[in-house]
């Protein structure tokens, strides 16, 4: 390997590993609960045999079905950019910026664990 080459020690990057299991595995936790609340409210239409609570709530769970599957989609968005900087470690690019080739700064990236942009160039941006 060339010396000139910008990475993170194998130290960082293993205290990075962790780091980012632990959110996966807290992600997949989060998107559980967000799943089952969503299968909940399908089975409240059925189940629910008090016309007037029925009524009443109507709105709302329109609204929660809608914001509880946009909360999923983001959640899975979340936990695949995870996955995603797991690889990057392992072919140790990880915390590498793919815009100026720099090292990410190591506070940005315990913060924001699958970040590919400097907080320079999101600047740019």
């Amino acid at each position: 390997m060339n010396s000139d080459t910008v990475r993170y020690s194998d130290k960082d990057l293993a205290e990075f590993k962790e780091l980012i299991k632990e959110k996966i595995q807290k992600a997949q936790n989060d998107l559980e609960l967000i799943r089952s609340a969503y299968m909940n409210d399908h089975n409240n239409g059925t189940e629910d045999t008090s016309p007037t609570f029925k009524a009443f709530d109507e709105g709302s769970e329109v609204m929660s079905k809608e914001s509880n599957s946009q909360l999923a989609i983001r959640q899975e968005k979340f936990i695949r950019d995870l996955k995603n900087a797991l690889i990057r470690i392992e072919n140790k690019t990880y915390g590498v910026c793919r815009v100026t080739g720099k090292l990410i700064n190591k506070e940005r990236l315990k913060l924001v664990p699958h970040a590919t942009l400097s907080i320079e160039a999101k600047n740019m941006q």
